[in-house]
């Protein structure tokens, strides 16, 4: 079984509250679990108005197509919101 792991750390400039990023991230998490069939979550910086921290991860019989899933979540967060800037991408696939 693999694991395909995935930290995102977005700015949202456009962001005045927490609100409006509640807002962003709820659309982002939401789209992700439904497109890709990854659990997904805020797992940091929740206070912050114009930082977001999300996880994604998804299991595999097959490395490769787990680390394809993972890369699919980041260009859709990539191609979708391009008013939203990456500021640290961490990746990982393991093994169980």
């Amino acid at each position: 079984m693999f694991i395909g792991a995935l930290r995102l750390v977005l700015q949202l400039p456009e962001s005045h509250s927490l609100k409006d990023k509640r807002q962003v991230v709820r659309s982002l998490l939401a789209r992700a679990r439904n497109d890709f069939s990854v659990a997904a979550a805020e797992v940091g910086d929740t206070e912050r108005w114009q930082t977001a921290e999300l996880g994604f991860a998804c299991v595999s019989n097959n490395a490769t197509h787990a680390g394809e899933i993972i890369d699919a979540v980041i260009r859709f967060v990539e191609g979708t919101r391009p008013d939203l800037d990456v500021l640290d991408i961490e990746r990982d696939i393991n093994t169980l």
